[in-house]
């Protein structure tokens, strides 16, 4: 059965033959021109096996997002390489919702129709988005926050980085991904500190990259300030990453919150090059996790070195002190024994003379020497006493400094002395839970083992 014709109209051509009038118009017209334009990318798909993307480009007002222009793209062959080297050079993925500023060619294919070829892409313009962006937000947070965010030079002063930090640092709140290497990069380093440190940590797991995140980020700063816990300081931690990974801390309601942030925020984000606005807000800015952790230690061990010296000196003037009164009272005795011989040599020879005297002429120098020996006696008397009473009391008020300084003074105070091994500690240290102790006080010595050990609250030391 034969297929039923219809009329042809004499003026119709094939849909073939006008697509290729169009090709040739538009080949005429664009076919050696090249244009660098700026649009956003949509619709984006890239296929491995033939190293293509497909995508489309289009414009938007900026006032309502409208979009205004509209048209298929694509790239392919050296086009993919300027691609990836563009993602490679900004960290930033060639994906839906960029603007980007690339060079194409305009085409038109009788099978697929009107598109643009991408030929190359403008790293450099991304970059600076990124840094215009930067720019306008701390420019932004200076202008809507000057009750806590100046710029004094270079500078930016906070809240934040104007509180103090605590003389010790143990009660630590981190917000950080759960599986960052960056965050168990930080908890290795405190956990395995070499000083014996130990600290409490509460995690705020967050996700910590692409600004899209920047409200979760924010919720867990909010839940911080929310626990009511008295935390030491806040820790911001990220491992390393593109450029486009850390544009979650540029945003303006996160730095904003970090700014006034009633507990110091300690930042260890994992880039080494550019600081990011929320390092800029922050108390103090390290450039890794670990740098972070390390802070904390060289705060805390120099909190520790202050409390020894202290401890050191009030041994060593302690010590002087004893020295110089046992050095006075012997100084003081070698006085009253070099007197007393003297006073005692001085009435000897007195008496000698006297009795030479009475020898020659007995009757009168018997009566009056017997006055002068009465009132020499009687004033020998009431010297002596007064002189001793006196040196009793400085032997007395002497002997009273020496029994407040002794050690068995100071253990009849309820002070005990420990011991280890028959040593005496002074650094706790080194006493494990077992330890065998010998604790020393007024009357006895108590052997007794170490159950459990507590370490003393930094806070409670009053330097």
């Amino acid at each position: 059965m034969e297929a039923p014709s219809y009329p042809v109209n004499p003026a119709a051509i094939r849909l073939s033959a006008l697509t290729k009038q169009i090709q040739q118009v538009i080949d005429g017209v664009f076919g050696l021109q090249t244009f660098w334009i700026i649009a956003d990318i949509t619709n984006h798909t890239y296929k491995s096996q033939g190293n293509y993307h497909y995508f489309e480009l289009v414009e938007k007002e900026q006032s309502s997002s409208k979009i205004v222009a509209r048209i298929a793209g694509r790239a392919w062959g050296n086009a993919c390489v300027h691609i990836s080297n563009f993602e490679r050079t900004t960290g930033q993925q060639f994906k839906n919702d960029i603007n980007v500023l690339i060079q194409v060619a305009v085409q038109y294919s009788t099978a697929f129709g009107l598109q643009l070829n991408l030929l190359d892409i403008d790293t450099n313009f991304t970059l600076g988005l990124f840094e215009q962006q930067r720019k306008y937000t701390i420019a932004r947070l200076l202008a809507e926050n000057p009750g806590f965010i100046q710029l004094s030079g270079t500078q930016f002063i906070t809240r934040n980085n104007q509180l103090p930090l605590s003389r010790v640092i143990q009660r630590i709140a981190v917000i950080s991904s759960a599986t960052s290497a960056g965050y168990q990069d930080f908890r290795h380093t405190l956990d395995h500190n070499s000083f014996g440190y130990r600290f409490e940590v509460d995690d705020y797991f967050s996700m910590v990259q692409g600004e899209s995140n920047a409200k979760q980020f924010l919720a867990r700063l909010i839940e911080v300030f929310e626990s009511d816990r008295k935390y030491d300081a806040l820790f911001i931690i990220r491992g390393g990453g593109s450029q486009t990974d850390f544009l979650i801390f540029d945003n303006y309601e996160l730095s904003r919150a970090i700014a006034k942030f009633p507990i110091p925020v300690i930042t260890g984000i994992g880039h080494q090059k550019n600081e990011t606005i929320a390092d800029l807000m922050a108390h103090t800015a390290t450039k890794t996790p670990t740098k972070a952790a390390e802070l904390i230690l060289a705060h805390n061990r120099a909190f520790e070195e202050l409390l020894i010296g202290i401890q050191k000196m009030m041994l060593i003037k302690t010590f002087q002190l004893i020295n110089h009164y046992k050095d006075r009272l012997a100084h003081l005795n070698q006085v009253t024994i070099h007197t007393t011989r003297n006073l005692l040599h001085e009435h000897h020879r007195s008496i000698l003379q006297l009795s030479g005297l009475v020898l020659t002429n007995p009757r009168i120098i018997i009566s009056n020497k017997r006055k002068d020996l009465s009132n020499l006696t009687g004033n020998i008397h009431a010297y002596s006493r007064m002189y001793f009473t006196n040196k009793r009391g400085y032997i007395g008020h002497f002997k009273s400094v020496v029994r407040l300084m002794s050690p068995q003074n100071i253990l009849n105070k309820g002070f005990a002395i420990l011991k280890v091994n028959g040593k005496i500690v002074s650094d706790t240290a080194t006493i494990e839970t077992g330890t065998l102790l010998t604790i020393a006080t007024a009357n006895a010595e108590i052997k007794t083992i170490v159950e459990s050990k507590n370490e003393i609250d930094g806070k409670e030391f009053n330097v």
